[in-house]
Formats: structure tokens, sequence, C-alpha cells
């Protein structure tokens, strides 16, 4: 009798060992995305295509610039350049899947180039895509890197449409 109480005890045990394990197992893409984060950050430059010029370090920033993470034509998140042109933006990784944001996002630029410079545009903007560059682990937060590839310069649609309607000549 004794070695029966003795192997249900071990074996209730064994089985107590194995539900974190089988837990984990089963939650393991709910509890990184509870623990994980995704962040889009870069820097503006003054610059008709938004990136760092020839010269590198001479190359002004772009301060105050609205920044916008765009998917399928939607504004999703957004965020203002600080003193440096520097922007970050946090997601959800529970709403937000990495595929996706690189296949169907971009990042859009809508302050005109001409706040920074008034020898540069002052319709359109700066739009760029998105790439992941790695991840960081702090603690137990997993942080996607995501930053832009490089910007392009963009005419508004309005303003080609005005454009057209009623041209300058």
């Amino acid at each position: 009798m004794a070695l029966k109480t003795l192997m249900l005890v071990c074996l209730l045990l064994a089985a107590m060992a194995l539900i974190p394990l089988i837990a984990e197992a089963q939650l393991g893409g709910l509890i990184s995305g509870l623990l994980g984060l995704i962040r889009i950050q870069g820097t503006v430059f003054c610059t008709v295509d938004g990136n760092m010029g020839v010269i590198g370090t001479a190359t002004p920033a772009f301060p105050n610039a609205l920044v916008q993470l765009q998917c399928g034509g939607n504004v999703v998140s957004s965020s203002t350049t600080n003193g440096s042109g520097m922007f970050s933006i946090l997601l959800d990784p529970l709403q937000f899947l990495v595929p996706s944001l690189i296949n169907n996002c971009n990042l859009a630029v809508k302050t005109p180039l001409s706040n920074c410079n008034t020898s540069l545009a002052s319709i359109g903007g700066l739009s760029s895509t998105l790439q992941v560059i790695g991840s960081t682990v702090a603690g137990l937060l997993n942080i996607t890197n995501i930053i832009p590839t490089g910007s392009g310069f963009y005419e508004h649609d309005e303003t080609r449409k005005l454009e057209q309607e009623h041209p300058l000549n």
C-alpha cells in the first residue's frame, strides 16, 4: 500500500512538472507577444530626399516633422521628430505582424521640406519603405527593430490634381 501511495505521489509530481512546459508550448506565441515590442525609428534630414548628405554629419536634421506609419493607405501611428530629427514609433506585436509591416506599410513625412529649408519644396513630402535590422532583448522583453530603407520625394495627389486643373502657363 505504501508503495502504491509513493508511486501515485511521484506520478502526480511528474505531471505537475510537465504542466508549465505544456502551457509554454501552447502559449509561446502569446507570451512572446505580450513580452514583445516593435520599434520603428530613424532620423529625417533636411535634404531633398530626407537622407544624410554627402558631407555626413554636416547635414542638417529636420526637427518637428510629422512622421506617419501608413498601412494600406491608412495612418496607423505617428510621431514627431525631435530637435535632432529623430523619431520613434512603438507598436504592439499582437496587433501588427512584422512581415505585414514590411510588405504593406511605409513611413511618410507630411511636413513640407520648406519648413526646415525655404529653398526646398513647399509641397509634397518624403516616403520610405521599411526593413528589419534585428532584435534587442531587454530582460524578458524582445524588441524587433525596424528602420526606414531611405526616403524619396513625392508630390501630394491633391497638388498634382490642382496643377492639372489650373496650369500656371
